[in-house]
């Protein structure tokens, strides 16, 4: 199991038979879904992993993706990029490894709001793709996101925010841990090591619903079945209103109410570049926290 971690298992529905997502999905064997990590924002983490669960009709299996726990394995062994704006930018790309390069796996960042069954993103499961993502057309108007960190525009930006891996797809075996440490970000957000772009499969944009890119639905349509904030998510203080913001409050109440005692604020949330005052109720809500740095 990755990372030590316990199997998170949700009840599968009797409605899955004959399914891909019941093929690579069972009790004995969860489908594996690895989350960036970051601990500077551990809420979002909690959140994303209770709404896949909430809403989850297959065993799944969540695994953080921590970048001291791969690096004291001995498995991150690159040293800090100044560009990366998240702890676990280049975590990402060991899944097929930490999978022992077999079956499909899941990885997504932390800062994604589930609101629908992640069997329905599984039964778009192709074998013939290497992996899948959505291919967004991104190009981010702002020069700086989230705690004040410089925003990067590069090609294919976002694809890797979710990935479907095929972890033992022939065109993958290339991502090694030499490669995965040696590379820098270009080659690896822009999956440079599959030569053949007809092995990068596509999922629909609704299951990688980019908050403030994409315009929101009518109220009258189901949410986005993945929602990313992916500028910055309502646990910042100056992103309180933004779109979705109301739906992940909601389910973060819901995640709180699981906790075995009350939280406290992540440093993200005591951060502000407009004065704007952290959430009330929490024993820290009176800090406030600077940016320094990874």
């Amino acid at each position: 199991m990755g990372q030590g971690q316990s199997t998170e298992q949700a009840n599968p529905l009797a409605s899955s038979e004959g399914r891909k997502s019941s093929e690579i999905a069972t009790k004995n064997h969860p489908f594996r879904i690895y989350i960036g990590y970051d601990s500077h924002e551990d809420i979002t983490f909690e959140v994303a992993k209770f709404s896949i669960l909430k809403y989850a009709s297959v065993p799944v299996e969540i695994i953080p993706l921590k970048r001291p726990e791969l690096q004291a394995r001995g498995v991150y062994t690159r040293s800090q990029d100044p560009k990366q704006s998240t702890e676990f930018t280049y975590c990402r790309f060991f899944v097929p490894y930490l999978n022992n390069y077999k079956g499909w796996a899941l990885f997504v960042y932390d800062d994604f709001l589930w609101t629908r069954d992640v069997a329905e993103l599984l039964d778009m499961i192709d074998d013939k793709y290497a992996l899948m993502c959505l291919k967004h057309d991104y190009k981010p108007s702002v020069t700086t996101k989230l705690a004040g960190r410089q925003q990067e525009a590069y090609p294919r930006k976002n694809w890797s925010s979710m990935v479907l891996w095929n972890c033992g797809h022939e065109a993958n075996k290339p991502v090694e841990l030499d490669l995965i440490n040696r590379e820098g970000g270009a080659f690896l957000h822009r999956f440079t090591w599959i030569t053949d772009d007809e092995l990068i499969g596509e999922i629909p944009f609704e299951w990688n619903f980019l908050v403030e890119w994409y315009t929101p639905f009518e109220k009258d349509k189901p949410l986005p079945a993945a929602i990313h904030y992916t500028e910055g998510g309502p646990w910042f203080p100056d992103y309180r209103d933004t779109d979705y913001a109301t739906e992940w409050f909601e389910h973060m109440k819901e995640c709180e109410k699981t906790l075995p005692k009350q939280r406290l604020l992540c440093p993200f949330e005591l951060f502000s570049t407009k004065g704007t005052a952290p959430l009330e109720g929490y024993p820290n809500s009176a800090e406030r926290w600077e940016w320094d740095g990874c």
